[in-house]
């Protein structure tokens, strides 16, 4: 029975012991942690989206998504203190609910991280067009910078960034603790700047109406249907769950650090937000001539943008690179410019680190023989997983190539929810089956957290647009169909073969090891 086919958690956790790591984060630690971890490329990319979904209300929008994130994460917590290897949500499902549903979280984790990467690709894309107009006065032709969905032929510049970051990764790269405190430096220090130079000179005015589309509008507008776009900033928080394992009193500290890294960021989010909606700029949603609203990333809100640009108008809903944007129109022209650079430079670390994690959770799924072995295959010199890396790489530059950033993130949202509602439930399933097993961290209130954490989902899931949401169900039947083909018969549990590899082989191999990144 598939169902049947669970991975023992006694012998993962028997792998785990053979590395205990020393506790020594407090509660401060893991919220600075947390703040590393969430805060950046969301807000970066995704604030013309969620203006064009929300309007002002999209302040309310960071705290539901934050609100949701919140509960998820403890969550996620409980299970990260018991089963501390690598593998996340789908390593959790095997242990708990089997095989059949693990498949499924690992395969609609490709969304998250693979289609992320993308979403990042693009929004980096934006910034690179606003640089290159900004500092050198050049304009890239508008058919070469967008896909066609935004009335363009291509997004050659998120192509180039996808290839070049899927070589390096290849070839065997590196990425630092330094490196990555460095570029969070950058980027929280840019998001200070904006909101100091942006709050004092907000207009009121711009707040009304405060909820233009409601609550929940068709199609993913409205307030709602923003925070489930939103949702993509908070990604990231998991690295403070992760580290339950070295954290003294984990009881106390791990909600400590989720709740507080979550909530200084939340509000973190709404001064920008805030910033943003009182610029002269407004964010009110971009109508067309008829006065119909105009979803994010459709072809219909691209040509009424090139309408109004050719008029010397260019609101918030149509910049694609916002904060920048937002800047330059209060007279910060060049310090405009400078948070374009930050975002320049920040995001491609970002995208090597998605595809990373695209190509372990792969590896991880073809160690235990759901996907041909030959994927994981190491390249000779540069001891990397070449394949499964190429393959990657092509399909986050197809996706860069031709889809818009808001539909790109709708869609890594999707297969982020189905994960931690799997992750919800076999924390449940786990406390009825095995009460007496230690838990570092006990989730609080799990009967009220975990359906909460469910509900949450759920709603932001069915706020997203109707494409979006049939993506999880077509790319799960289409998992299913492989799942079947191969790796039902292949599978090394179905085949009895139940020897766990040691705890870093978690991870493909290569020459050093690529850090949690400390973005999202």
């Amino acid at each position: 029975m598939i169902f049947g086919r669970v991975k023992s958690l006694d012998a993962i956790l028997r792998t785990a012991e053979k590395k205990s790591l020393h506790r020594s984060l407090g509660a401060l630690q893991l919220t600075l942690l947390g703040v590393g971890a969430i805060i950046g490329t969301g807000i970066f990319v995704l604030t013309s989206e969620a203006a064009q979904k929300a309007g002002p209300g999209m302040m309310i929008s960071f705290v539901i998504a934050g609100a949701v994130c919140a509960v998820a994460a403890l969550c996620y917590s409980e299970l990260a203190s018991m089963v501390p290897v690598s593998g996340s949500a789908y390593t959790y499902t095997y242990a708990v609910m089997g095989e059949l549903l693990a498949w499924l979280v690992g395969w609609a984790l490709v969304l998250e991280y693979a289609v992320a990467a993308s979403a990042v690709s693009v929004g980096w894309s934006g910034y690179f067009v606003g640089q290159m107009r900004g500092w050198f006065g050049i304009d890239l032709p508008p058919e070469l910078v967008s896909g066609p969905f935004a009335g363009g032929i291509i997004n050659l510049p998120a192509v180039v960034i996808a290839m070049l970051i899927t070589a390096l990764l290849i070839r065997g790269t590196t990425e630092s603790a330094r490196v990555n405190a460095v570029l969070v430096a950058i980027k929280v220090t840019a998001l200070t700047i904006f909101i100091v130079l942006a709050i004092p000179v907000m207009r009121m005015e711009n707040f009304e109406p405060f909820t233009p589309m409601g609550w929940a509008g068709s199609n993913g507008a409205g307030v709602i249907g923003a925070a489930a776009s939103i949702f993509f900033a908070y990604v990231g928080f998991d690295a403070v769950s992760t580290a339950a394992e070295e954290t003294k009193n984990p009881q106390r500290n791990v909600p400590l650090g989720l709740i507080g890294s979550l909530a200084i960021c939340t509000i973190f989010y709404m001064l920008v937000a805030a910033g943003a909606i009182g610029s002269p700029l407004g964010s009110q949603p971009v109508m067309s001539a008829l006065g119909d609203w105009l979803a994010p990333g459709s072809k219909e809100l691209a040509d009424r943008c090139q309408v109004l640009a050719g008029i010397g108008s260019e609101p918030l809903s149509c910049s694609k690179e916002a904060l920048a944007h937002v800047l330059r129109e209060i007279g910060y022209f060049k310090v405009g410019n400078l948070i374009g650079l930050a975002a320049f430079l920040a995001l491609p670390s970002v995208i090597l680190v998605m595809i990373y994690g695209q190509t372990r959770m792969f590896f991880v799924m073809s160690r235990d023989g759901l996907l041909p072995e030959r994927l994981s295959t190491v390249h000779p010199t540069w001891k990397t997983p070449h394949i499964i890396t190429a393959i990657t790489g092509i399909g986050v530059t197809l996706a860069a190539a031709f889809l818009p950033v808001g539909k790109l993130a709708d869609i890594a949202n999707a297969g982020t929810l189905f994960a931690f509602i799997a992750v919800a439930i076999a924390v449940v399933l786990l406390r009825r089956r095995d009460p007496a097993r230690h838990r570092p961290f006990r989730t609080p209130a799990l009967w009220f957290v975990a359906p909460a954490t469910v509900i949450g989902c759920v709603g932001l899931y069915l706020s997203l647009p109707f494409e979006a949401q049939m993506v999880l169900p077509i790319w799960g039947g289409i998992g299913l169909v492989l799942y079947f083909a191969y790796g039902y018969r292949k599978s090394h549990v179905g085949r009895g073969l139940v020897e766990v590899p040691e705890l870093d082989a978690d991870a493909p191999p290569s020459p050093g090891e690529v850090e949690r990144p400390f973005n999202s």
